[in-house]
């Protein structure tokens, strides 16, 4: 039998829909992508959904951001407050300060009552100090008034400019308290050095002078406020973001700033942070701290504050701070190490290296041989001492010049070859002077090392600029110039002036002068009229400008050099261009670095007077040293903080200049 034929087709049949059925509608659509949904896993399905809540929660996060930032934008193309159709920055219009109501009474507050006793030792009394009938709280100054011309903003409005969602005030006056002050001086002399008569004589009133002291306070109120609402106790304030920062978990800034309340006679301000101090300060942590930095910070705050008021519980402080530093000395060499934890009593170099900075071994003498006269424990000045022999004996200087670092394990220098007067060498000059002063010019080896620092210097690190022929501080690299100066470098021209104050060459008064034209020049021939970290100098001809700035160094910190300098040029010369230097340099802090909402801000780019870019961060140096200066430059009577009886230390903590006995 044979099988069934095969068929060669396929039968197919194709029943007749109504056109209307067909499925290619937005209903079918919808049950195949649910088909498809469901086909998912539970875990991608959940995967899909955090990644759509993450992008919405996103998105409402940035709106307001945006929103503000564009709003800044729309302002500043509106009020044009800074760039003009050239786009050449305008010259800065002061602010107009209404004339205060003079009122008796004297400036600084008596010390309060001792709370106790310090067996042998007085503090040192302010010669001639200064009261002042009350004092003006946050409140009251925000409710002073100031007249400022806003260029072409609307009449009665102040243009803004957004900071990362915070609105930051474009042409920023300082608001002022009515007050006047009136001094009378008091006889009673404390137990420092008496003050030179011929180098104490009063320098020529200045109208301004007054109205410029209420701006900086108000300055500093407009700080403290930012710092107490949003810092309190921290170390720094973050005001952009009203948040806080800490580096020892000390309350930095706090203690930084307690002498300059002080001296500017803000006793509600000072009071509180007594109380904190009092109640909330202790050093019992396990945490480690740099040994340079909270010397100078810390310890030369609370000596400062010790003497100016007379209370106890700041010596107190200043001790145990003091003693718990010293596990920093305990290496092979005496070289201390660069961190202590406090609370443990242990030391260690920094994880990547056994060596010191030699500017940080070298800058905390001051503090730890006034420790010592305080307590009569010589264990302080010994260990501080012993560094600064050492150092005079070594090797590897170069006309006086030392190298930035230091071993902790041999006691040498390392890194040979390289000199700079800027950061990890800056306060090791700074202090070989003031060492010099404060003992009362008997240290003949401090005096040498500093002489002939200072002639290296001539001979190796300065030269003109072009095309102004600026005298400026550059680094020697292994016998190659480099026109690099740091900001730091500014203390160097109120270093040399104290010096030829103390009868040192006449020349060091002139190049003096010279470099803090340099500096001011460091500051105006920017948009923002602030400085930046680092600047390197011109040497050729055919430059537009003197200055050059890359990139990575445009940021300004609220830095101090350039104003303690004025500061130490007008109270030798009463020369009222230095004050007129300091007030630009103060009412630029105003229009580029303060935040409404309280506190001064660090900025990234001092070329772009549109967007500076702020840091988000106020160091405590700012309240401690930079409104501090301000407010000396701009007092009339050198006889408050003569420096013929206080020498400040680098942090701009004053101390008693000791007596021939001392």
């Amino acid at each position: 039998m044979y099988p069934p034929a095969r068929k060669d087709f396929v039968s197919l049949t194709v029943s007749e829909r109504d056109p209307r059925s067909y499925n290619n509608g937005k209903q079918w659509r919808r049950q195949s992508c649910w088909r498809k949904w469901k086909q998912l896993s539970r875990l991608q399905r959940c995967l899909i959904l955090f990644l759509l809540a993450l992008l919405l929660f996103c998105g409402i996060v940035a709106y307001p951001s945006l929103v503000g930032h564009w709003r800044g934008l729309s302002d500043r193309a509106v009020n044009d407050w800074v760039k003009g159709p050239d786009h050449d920055r305008k010259p800065i219009v002061p602010a107009v300060i209404p004339e205060p109501q003079k009122q008796n009474g004297p400036v600084l507050p008596p010390p309060p009552p001792q709370k106790k006793a310090f067996p042998k030792r007085g503090p040192p009394a302010l010669q001639n100090r200064l009261q002042k009938k009350g004092n003006v709280s946050d409140s009251q100054v925000e409710e002073s008034q100031v007249a400022v011309k806003s260029g072409e903003a609307g009449e009665g409005e102040k243009p803004l400019v957004s900071w990362r969602g915070a609105m930051i005030e474009a042409d920023q006056a300082p608001e002022l308290h009515p007050s006047v002050q009136e001094k009378e001086p008091e006889g009673e002399k404390g137990d420092v050095e008496p003050a030179d008569t011929r180098d104490s004589t009063p320098l020529q009133p200045d109208l301004d002078s007054v109205k410029r002291l209420e701006a900086v306070k108000e300055a500093f109120r407009h700080a403290w406020k930012g710092y107490k609402e949003f810092a309190w106790g921290h170390d720094e304030l973050k005001p952009v973001s009203k948040s806080y920062s800490e580096w020892f978990g000390l309350g930095l800034t706090l203690i930084d700033s307690l002498d300059t309340m002080w001296i500017m006679d803000l006793k509600e301000e000072f009071e509180e942070a007594r109380a904190w101090v009092a109640t909330q300060l202790t050093f019992n942590k396990n945490v480690d701290v740099n040994l340079f930095e909270s010397t100078i910070r810390i310890l030369g705050g609370l000596l400062s504050t010790y003497h100016l008021t007379g209370d106890a519980l700041f010596l107190d402080k200043a001790k145990d701070i003091g003693s718990r530093l010293m596990p920093a000395f305990n290496t092979p060499s005496k070289i201390p190490y660069s961190d202590v934890n406090i609370g443990k009593g242990t030391a260690h170099p920094p994880r990547w290296t056994s060596d010191s900075t030699v500017a940080e071994v070298t800058s905390i003498q001051l503090e730890f041989r006034e420790l010592s006269r305080l307590t009569q424990e010589p264990r302080y000045r010994d260990a501080a001492d012993t560094v600064i022999k050492l150092v005079h004996t070594l090797e590897g200087k170069q006309d006086g010049l030392v190298p930035m670092f230091i071993n902790t394990n041999s006691g040498q220098f390392t890194h040979l070859g390289v000199y700079t007067l800027g950061a990890r060498a800056d306060s090791y000059y700074e202090y070989l002077l003031k060492q010099w002063i404060q003992g009362g010019k008997k240290e003949k080896e401090l005096l040498e090392d500093y002489l002939q620092a200072m002639e290296g210097v001539k001979k190796n690190l300065l030269r003109k600029s072009s095309p102004s022929g600026l005298t400026f501080v550059g680094e020697l690299s292994h016998g190659h110039f480099s026109p690099k100066m740091d900001h730091l470098v500014c203390f160097l021209p109120g270093t040399l002036a104290l010096g030829a104050h103390n009868g040192l060459p006449s020349e060091h008064m002139e190049l003096a002068k010279q470099l803090m034209e340099t500096c001011y020049q460091m500051y105006t021939q920017m948009e923002t009229g602030l400085s930046p970290e680092i600047v390197h100098f011109n040497m050729q001809g055919g430059e537009a400008r003197d200055v050059e700035v890359k990139l990575a160094d445009r940021h300004n910190l609220l830095r101090p050099e350039t104003v303690e300098s004025l500061f130490y040029l007008y109270r030798f010369t009463g020369d009222r261009k230095y004050r007129d230097w300091g007030w630009e340099i103060f009412q630029n802090f105003n229009k580029y670095t303060r935040v409404p909402s309280g506190g001064y801000t660090s900025i990234s780019n001092v070329r772009d007077p549109d967007y500076p870019s702020p840091r988000d961060k106020m160091e405590s140096f700012f309240l401690g040293e930079t409104l501090k200066y301000l407010f000396l430059l701009f007092w009339d009577d050198p006889k408050l903080l003569s420096l013929d009886e206080f020498i400040f230390n680098t942090e701009a903590h004053p101390l008693p200049i000791w007596l021939p006995a001392q």
